[in-house]
Order: C-alpha cells, then structure tokens, then sequence
C-alpha cells in the first residue's frame, strides 16, 4: 500500500468515526452547514480530501439520502400504504370536481 492509497483510507476511517461520534452525541455541538448540521470532523476531512466543492457534494449526497429516508417514514406514517395514498387522491378529485 502507497502512501496515497494510506492516506485516503486513513481520511476515510475519520470520516466514519466522525460519523459515529456524531450520531452517539444528542446535542448539536457541531458546525452548522445552513440549514444541516454535521459533524466539524467530517467536514475537515471532506475538504482535505476533495475540496469545497467535492466536500459540498457530498454533504448535498447525504442531504438528499436523509430526506429520502424521511420522506419514506412520513410516507408510511401519513398514508401507510400505496392503496390508501390512491384513496386520498381520489378522494382529492372527487372534492375538486364537486368545487367546479
């Protein structure tokens, strides 16, 4: 193993334990992102490693995975299942039609 290939696994494991660390931690004693709060590590590492904009990329990646997955869980919790969301909307249009 080189040296280069050492050094991004090295940032890489920092950026796990910083992740970690993080989610162990119920306070926000980290560095505010507007508006995401992550980890000071991880941002430290990202950008040593990629650069502002690979390290913006990244954060936007993990953005958009955590809204994914809370638009998921809201999902369930609103609607439940595919057939109720379809109940709902029909039940949207039959509201709208009787608004016409």
């Amino acid at each position: 193993m080189d040296d280069e290939e050492y050094t991004t696994k090295y940032v890489n494991l920092r950026i796990l334990k910083s992740i970690q660390e993080y989610l162990k931690v119920p306070e926000n004693k980290h560095t505010a992102v507007y508006p995401i709060r992550i980890p000071d590590d991880l941002l430290y590492q990202l950008l040593k490693l990629k650069g502002a904009q690979g390290a913006d990329g990244v954060i936007h990646q993990i953005f958009r995975l955590g809204l994914s997955i809370w638009s998921e869980k809201l999902y369930s919790t609103v609607f439940g299942s595919q057939r109720n969301l379809e109940d709902f909307i029909e039940l949207v249009k039959r509201r709208n039609k009787g608004d016409e």
